[in-house]
């Protein structure tokens, strides 16, 4: 009778879960790793931002009146939904730099798991996102912003911005997948996303605006998510649509879809790229 005898290593071997997890995390701290050799990739999470504070403060602040409140208080909550907008074109920049350069195609000859390279190419955008948040809400209490929040809306929130650059990142990383190049990307998205976030009531109330731009603001996704940032920092009830009078669950719907259609749509087409 023959036994046979299991790999003394068989069973060291780490699970499908596990090497996803470890692959995961390495890849996403060797993009984090990058940025001190390109610093220049952050200049959108944090000089960006701080220049549009900057301008719209000090410059065109003293001929803009919102009723009730200063427009101090009524622009940083602004900032902040735009910054988080703004993360859809610097994840499809650094999606389509790593897909036109060949560094997926160098991932690819290595055992590595494929997934674990468009998570990481996420959780890197991800951090990066959460960075600029953090630099926008620190600037705005240096310059004298003083939200409004109770622990309940801080708690609410941090989970809605989290939420919200989880489903812009994805969308991002999807579209930087689409083009051809990243000044493609750039293009396209400061096409579609700069005059959305410019429309969504960011530096002037939407109610002021022209009949045309009013109708697509009240059902811009970025009005959205800058009347809930308002809501829960400054009080500050929208109105004139169905999602502006309900920002944080319109917010959460639209995150939810865009999670829904990205996700799914962009490990497609990696997958796609990756057998071609």
């Amino acid at each position: 009778m023959i036994s046979v005898t299991p790999h003394p290593h068989l069973d060291d071997r780490p699970s499908p879960a596990w090497r996803y997890a470890r692959d995961s995390i390495l890849l996403t701290g060797r993009s984090l790793r990058s940025i001190p050799r390109i610093p220049e990739r952050l200049l959108d999470v944090t000089i960006q931002p701080i220049v549009f504070i900057l301008l719209f403060l000090y410059v065109f602040g003293s001929a803009i009146h919102v009723p009730g409140i200063s427009y101090k208080d009524y622009l940083f909550p602004g900032i902040i939904g735009q910054s988080l907008a703004f993360g859809i074109i610097g994840a499809g920049v650094a999606t389509s730099n790593d897909m036109t350069e060949g560094v997926v195609d160098r991932f690819r000859s290595l055992p590595i798991s494929r997934v674990s390279i468009i998570t990481a190419q996420v959780l890197a955008q991800f951090c990066e996102a959460l960075l600029g948040m953090v630099i926008v809400v620190g600037f705005g209490l240096i310059l004298g912003w003083h939200p409004h929040l109770t622990a309940p809306h801080a708690v609410e929130l941090a989970a809605l911005m989290i939420l919200g650059v989880f489903a812009f990142t994805w969308a991002g990383v999807f579209f930087g997948m689409l083009v051809r190049s990243p000044d493609a990307m750039q293009g396209v998205g400061f096409i579609v996303i700069f005059p959305l976030a410019f429309m969504a009531g960011t530096f002037v109330p939407i109610a002021g605006m022209g009949a045309v731009p009013r109708a697509i603001a009240h059902w811009d996704p970025i009005a959205a998510l800058v009347a809930s940032v308002r809501q829960l920092t400054e009080g500050i009830h929208s109105s004139g649509s169905l999602q502006l009078d309900h920002p944080i669950a319109a917010m959460v719907v639209w995150c939810l879809i865009i999670v829904g259609i990205c996700v799914p749509l962009a490990l497609r087409r990696f997958n796609h790229m990756l057998t071609n």
